[in-house]
């Protein structure tokens, strides 16, 4: 009998899916298939939310060695560390006290570096977060995650993007569009270009891209140290059907 907890549905309502299916891994499958076994020793979860990737990593084999998930959600956080990590040796969950309208209103505005050291993280994961930050931000966290990536490590990312050149009103430093004038983080599109060459300035290489698989929604880019050898690879055309990926409305209450 599996006694691995499911986070409640309240949290799952707040991250996007809630089957049961998105959370577990009866198999112990890799989790990302396309990625090497050996990858998988030293993860860090930024964004680890209530524990929909933690949970399947405890039941993948091989487990990761080390594991540690951030999150801004005080709740989830306390959630994982009581439910899940006395099922797993070295996974860890810490709370990342910085701002959010609905899951953190008390938190800091100022972003914190990443609870890792240089270059002890063979594998990354930011599954929708970078669409949830903003664009000040999101080059500080690309400066922590290339310093704490190992120098063949593997970053697993997703990103909301769009082509600047179809919008000739914008300036220079305007690279981030927005959906919600209440919470500007709801979802943040970022320009093609300006994450290129803000990846190449940080010392990082996408040498995998995916493009969404409903026309404009999640592009999964995968990030390695611009040392390692990795080749860039060109965008590919995003010609996904169109349809509906609507992110979750926060309730009142969202953060507790």
């Amino acid at each position: 009998m599996n006694t691995l907890p499911l986070p409640p549905l309240r949290y799952r309502t707040l991250v996007g899916p809630t089957e049961d299916s998105f959370f577990d891994n009866p198999s112990g499958s890799l989790v990302f298939p396309d990625l090497p076994a050996e990858a998988y020793d030293s993860v860090f979860d930024w964004g680890s939310g209530c524990g929909r990737l933690a949970r399947q990593l405890i039941q993948q084999n091989p487990r990761p060695r080390r594991y540690t998930g951030v999150d801004l959600h005080r709740g989830m956080v306390d959630w994982c560390r009581k439910n899940l990590a006395p099922h797993a040796p070295g996974f860890t969950f810490a709370h990342d006290d910085v701002f959010s309208l609905s899951f953190n209103p008390g938190g800091s505005r100022t972003p914190h570096a990443f609870p890792a050291a240089d270059g002890s993280v063979t594998l990354f994961i930011a599954w929708s977060v970078f669409t949830h930050v903003n664009e000040e931000q999101t080059r500080f966290y690309l400066r922590e995650l290339a310093r704490v990536l190992a120098p063949r490590g593997i970053a697993v990312t997703t990103w909301f993007l769009f082509d600047k050149g179809d919008f000739p009103m914008m300036q220079e430093f305007q690279n981030a569009l927005f959906i919600n004038d209440v919470d500007p983080t709801n979802a943040v599109i970022f320009d093609r270009s300006w994450l290129r060459n803000t990846l190449r300035e940080v010392g990082l290489v996408s040498w995998h891209i995916d493009a969404p698989m409903v026309r404009g929604f999640q592009w999964r880019i995968l990030l390695s140290p611009a040392a390692s050898g990795a080749a860039e690879v060109e965008y590919p055309e995003d010609a996904a059907p169109r349809g509906i990926m609507r992110p979750p409305l926060m309730p009142a209450g969202a953060a507790d």
